[in-house]
């Protein structure tokens, strides 16, 4: 039997094995395309996980599970640890299950001919179809048999699904990204995948992904153009063939091939890459196809830009460059009662000042004048969507609010943002950002992190919807948080011990950053693509994206003595 407890805020709930998502771990090893049917986990060879001869029963339980991350010929290194017939009924694409670590307790009455075991561990996420890792905050616990055959011990009896250990998902998986355009079609997004590492061709692992469409989570984020019959035919010569494609306009073929482009360039595939599509070049005129054709869509442009530094003081918003800093020319350069302030790259500005009882939301340029759009009595710290044009606040009501000024008359115009995913969570929002590309959403709700998806369900329209939460083991204690331009999370708490955190970003790893010096409470966070920044009891600092080798942050240059929040114009 198998028992799955999944604890949420508001209560304990069990669940069985019947309930759970079904999913498959592992994408096809062979380089036939399966673009159209669900993934079946597949390998390229036996492996030598097989058990070893006099192997004690609990070793050989363990070695199981370290097997079952091996999706190799339909699991064939963990089928050998059963027995012929218990090899036979397992269906191990039950579902996948990654726990923290695997407990073992002999029950009472087994025998030296036969064994049962309880097995438990802390469910922490899971693998659904086409590798996409879903957090997880329960417990797992299964009763296993084995018995003597043949001198050997083998498993006899249990449940269908695989579970291993988190130190397996990074041994046998590796990470990788798929892309798909934003819902508006201006910008990729990425799609978090988790793909077997004994793939002999990790291109076409990645294209068969591609062409099944975006994971369970961030389908409603992201738009899948491809007509039903259009498929990958695998790799001729060296030219990633394609076919059902002549139904498809030009824009609809450009964005496609920019899609899988930056998919192939962005898991070290070299190019130039050739794609046809039935028979022909899938953009006319161009038999070769570089990241430069598709150079608006980079994906890594939030991460490889130099990103401006600005200060948000008790005086006003600075500009920190060369080791100084500067009030801005504008009216926020020496404005007083400023809480909170978000820049673009574009130099447009949102902050909210404090004004009496209320808060008050003003928008405008960086050096130019500010007009007031909304008051409440608190406003969370605005966050922009991609094009600058929009942006949310949550209000005191936990209303949270999109505002867009008008292209053509340049006045602002609210409203309210869908959060019916929300309701079960309750409890306050105190932060809210908006990921670069707009299409995720992360928030604190009480201390908890928690990310979403922005579904547009019509012109103006946006809900927050597919609410997970992250990083569990904070508990309450989360502060602040921003997004870091290669898609992960950075998380400020309360915690003494470990005031400040790495999220990744389909919340499959948690990691606290060195902390030497830093000073709970950690108030504020920020990042480029190059530094860390934090503001925790005492004063700003700052550390390499690549520091992890020295515990120690310094003091931001220019804001050395001044109370500051530094923020980054992404």
């Amino acid at each position: 039997m198998i028992r799955i407890r999944r604890s949420w805020r508001t209560g304990v709930a069990v669940f069985s094995a019947s309930v759970l998502l079904a999913g498959c771990t592992a994408l096809p090893s062979d380089t036939e395309p399966q673009a159209l049917r669900p993934f079946e986990p597949a390998g390229e060879e036996q492996t030598d996980l097989g058990p070893q001869p006099g192997r004690e029963p609990d070793l050989l339980l363990r070695d199981f599970y370290t097997a079952s991350a091996d999706p190799a010929q339909d699991y064939q290194a963990a089928r050998s640890y059963l027995t012929p017939e218990a090899a036979e009924e397992w269906n191990p694409s039950e579902t996948t299950l990654v726990v923290d670590r695997v407990d073992l307790a002999t029950q009472p009455g087994s025998t030296n001919e036969r064994r049962s075991f309880n097995v438990r561990g802390a469910v922490i996420g899971r693998l659904g179809t086409g590798g996409a890792y879903e957090p997880e905050n329960g417990v797992y616990e299964a009763t296993i048999e084995l018995e003597q055959q043949d001198g050997e011990w083998r498993i006899a009896s249990l449940p269908d699904g695989v579970v291993f250990e988190r130190t397996e998902l990074r041994n046998r998986f590796q990470p990788q990204n798929v892309y798909f355009f934003d819902s508006a079609g201006q910008v990729l997004v990425g799609d978090r995948r988790w793909v077997y590492s004994g793939q002999r061709s990790l291109d076409t692992a990645l294209i068969t992904l591609m062409m099944e469409g975006p994971s369970r989570v961030m389908a409603p984020a992201v738009e899948q153009s491809l007509p039903p019959e259009a498929a990958f035919a695998g790799v001729t010569d060296g030219a990633y063939q394609f076919t059902g494609f002549s139904g498809m306009s030009r824009e609809d073929r450009l964005r496609f091939t920019a899609q899988l482009v930056w998919t192939l360039a962005m898991a070290n595939t070299p190019g130039p890459y050739s794609v046809m599509a039935d028979g022909a070049p899938v953009i006319d005129g161009q038999e070769e196809l570089t990241t430069d054709d598709f150079a608006d869509f980079n994906p890594r442009i939030g991460s490889s830009m130099v990103a401006p530094l600005f200060a948000l003081t008790d005086e006003g918003v600075y500009r920190v460059a060369s080791n100084t800093a500067n009030p801005v020319s504008g009216p926020l350069g020496s404005m007083e009662n400023l809480e909170s302030v978000d820049i673009t790259a574009e130099r447009t500005s949102a902050a909210v000042r404090r004004d009496g009882d209320e808060s008050v939301l003003l928008l405008g340029g960086l050096s130019g004048e500010v007009t007031e759009s909304l008051r409440s009595r608190t406003i969370t710290r605005p966050t922009f969507e991609y094009d600058s044009n929009a942006l949310w606040v949550t209000l005191a009501d936990n209303t949270v609010v999109r505002t867009v000024k008008s292209s053509a008359t340049g006045e602002f115009a609210s409203s309210e943002v869908n959060t019916t995913a929300l309701e079960d969570i309750g409890g306050d929002i105190s932060v809210l950002r908006l990921s670069h590309s707009g299409a995720r959403v992360a928030m604190i709700i009480e201390g908890r992190v928690y990310t979403g998806v922005v579904e547009r369900e019509g012109p103006g329209e946006r809900s927050i919807v597919n609410v997970q939460e992250f990083a569990p083991q904070l508990g309450g204690t989360a502060l602040s948080l921003d997004w870091q331009p290669d898609g992960s999370i950075l998380v400020g708490t309360s915690s003494p011990e470990t005031p400040i955190w790495r999220v990744e970003s389909d919340g499959s790893a948690v990691s606290s950053l060195p902390s030497g010096n830093v000073t709970a409470p950690v108030v504020t966070v920020a990042a480029s693509s190059s530094t860390i920044y934090l503001t925790d009891a005492l004063s700003a600092l700052q550390m390499p994206v690549n520091g992890a080798d020295t515990s120690f942050w310094r003091e931001v240059p220019g804001l050395q003595g001044v109370r500051a929040a530094p923020i980054v114009a992404n």
